[in-house]
């Protein structure tokens, strides 16, 4: 009797929704869990907290520039192979993290685990393969719902696992969970890119009609800008909440979890209105609300009504905004080329972690002992207000030309 092919031969089968969402929150996951842990981990590589933040600012950096390599590759080569690729990549990075006995040691391993961020890219563009662009909005909004909850709990089992065995608690769980996910992408995730005929130098030539698009980059400043002001808040919230509000590493990972929560509820609104309401009007509804919430932190902090438990709480406003904004930002840049999805989807990721490496690093520079929480909330207000007036641009041009 001949019996059906099995899924994971089928290398043409799109992925179930479940694996995307697996794949890019094991990636937002992979940057902030050990969180917590960088205070100790600067006594035990004997080197100053600075030091250390930069496995924030590299490991962004790192990933900007892998990405603007891997979204014309995927458009070419397909999407299965990188995300394959990456997946190894990163497991044998994470066992050099463990085995390092010096700060650079680790900072190299650490900088090359930023490879994963491959998921995260292309998790996008495979839904954008599968469904046109408003429903690519909704569902890129459910994914990144799902994927709001690993970074929630990231760096609180982070924090729990310093607690309790140290900081390399948190990199074995990368390890033992990036080998899971691997077999699970293996399993599961086929190609959905478009068979195309074309040699990369060709592909490339086709680049300067997305380059010379006003409105991909509009897309793309509201999306980066947006997404600033949380990289800086990973860069430096930590230092506050230790230096300024005296907090352990257990309960700065609780504390950290809050913006994924409203990060969370974001992104189910995204994915339950986008289709009806268009993705303009919910990106800048979502600009809005992150920069409102930061002008009333501010001013919280000014009349001195700004506890720990406020400040934090604060930044689940922080994280609907960004919940609501990012996917249909990400929807219209990938939207404006769709058969240069990946291309759009490295450029812009790579614009956005690039800038949120320079703002970790600000951020990391600028918090001093004593300095209080004022120079992270000016970062981050500046950045929301550059994302919202981006967000107008956009609406603006989208209007002009009666898109």
């Amino acid at each position: 009797m001949n019996m059906p092919p099995m899924r994971f031969l089928d290398r043409r089968t799109p992925p179930h929704l479940a694996t995307l969402i697996l794949l890019a929150g094991f990636s937002a996951m992979s940057m902030n869990v050990f969180l917590p842990s960088l205070p100790n981990m600067a006594v035990h590589f004997g080197v100053d907290y600075a030091v250390m933040q930069l496995s924030v600012s590299l490991y962004l950096a790192a990933s900007a520039l892998l990405q603007v390599v891997i979204g014309p590759l995927s458009d070419r080569y397909g999407r299965r192979a990188l995300i394959l690729a990456s997946m190894v990549i990163f497991l044998l990075a994470t066992v050099g993290t463990l085995l390092a006995t010096t700060a650079e040691t680790f900072l190299f391993f650490r900088t090359a685990q930023s490879v994963i961020a491959t998921g995260m890219v292309l998790s996008r563009a495979i839904a954008r393969d599968m469904v046109d662009e408003a429903n690519a909005a909704s569902m890129i909004g459910y994914v990144t719902m799902g994927m709001s909850v690993a970074p929630m709990l990231g760096p609180i089992i982070g924090g729990m696992l310093d607690a309790t065995v140290g900081w390399q608690g948190s990199f074995v769980l990368l390890l033992v969970l990036g080998a899971i996910l691997s077999a699970l992408v293996w399993a599961d995730l086929g190609e959905t890119a478009p068979v195309r005929s074309v040699s990369l130098s060709q592909q490339m030539r086709q680049y300067p009609e997305l380059f010379a698009s006003p409105r991909f980059w509009g897309y793309v400043i509201t999306s980066g800008t947006g997404a600033g002001v949380f990289f800086a808040y990973l860069g430096g919230g930590p230092f506050v909440g230790i230096d300024h509000f005296g907090l352990s590493t257990s309960a700065l990972g609780f504390y950290f979890g809050f913006t994924a929560v409203g990060y969370g509820f974001g992104n189910f609104l995204s994915g339950r209105f986008s289709v009806r309401m268009g993705i303009n009007r919910m990106m800048i509804w979502g600009s809005s609300v992150a920069l409102i919430t930061l002008l009333v932190l501010a001013f919280l902090l000014l009349v001195d009504l700004a506890p720990v438990w406020v400040f934090f709480g604060m930044f689940i406003f922080l994280g609907i905004g960004n919940g609501v904004m990012l996917p249909n930002t990400t929807a219209g840049m990938l939207s404006v080329r769709p058969h240069l999805a990946g291309t759009a989807s490295g450029i812009g990721q790579a614009f956005t972690i690039g800038l949120g490496a320079v703002l970790a690093a600000v951020a990391g520079a600028l918090l001093t002992p004593g300095a209080g929480p004022w120079p992270l909330v000016l970062i981050m207000l500046c950045s929301a207000t550059a994302s919202f007036l981006s967000a107008l641009f956009v609406i603006y041009r989208a209007r002009r030309i009666g898109a």
